[in-house]
């Protein structure tokens, strides 16, 4: 059984997007690209409509590059547990009232049993100040959180 992973809106539009000149941007859309093509794979991937809406917003063109992305990639359920997890981890300050949507991608791959979130919003997200205390919300709830990394962190071997 491969291990599952919930793909997060950056993973797509990294994807999608044209070569950014940011010398930074343009090394971790090279880096996606590199794991979509060498390491995807290896998983099973999950997203959410979250992710299809955020998507979806924005230039026509790229928002359908993105869109086709996604298309194989099933859909995990936006339920009440779901909400009432990422309503915790913004209750509790970890994650910032503007940030619900981040919140919600986190709560459903934790209520989902996904291994990995798959991102690069290190804002909100990805981030190593907020992950001890996001994990410990988590579990309080009874879940185990999935481990919150880069496509670079998951490049394996």
């Amino acid at each position: 059984m491969k291990d599952r992973v919930y793909v997060e809106t950056t993973i797509v539009s990294y994807l999608a997007a044209r070569l950014s000149r940011d010398l930074i941007v343009a090394a971790h859309q090279q880096l996606t690209e590199e794991w979509w093509q060498q390491r995807r794979p290896s998983f099973d991937l999950f997203t959410s409509q979250i992710v299809v809406r955020e998507a979806a917003a924005g230039d026509r063109d790229m928002a359908q590059r993105r869109l086709d992305l996604l298309a194989e990639i099933p859909l995990l359920a936006i339920n009440e547990t779901a909400l009432d997890l990422a309503k915790q981890l913004m209750r509790r300050g970890m994650i910032p009232a503007r940030a619900t949507e981040d919140a919600t991608h986190i709560a459903i791959a934790t209520i989902h049993g996904m291994h990995y979130l798959l991102t690069w919003n290190c804002k909100h997200i990805a981030n190593a100040r907020m992950q001890k205390a996001v994990a410990e919300i988590c579990r309080a709830a009874g879940y185990e959180p999935p481990t919150i990394c880069t496509p670079e962190e998951l490049m394996g071997e």
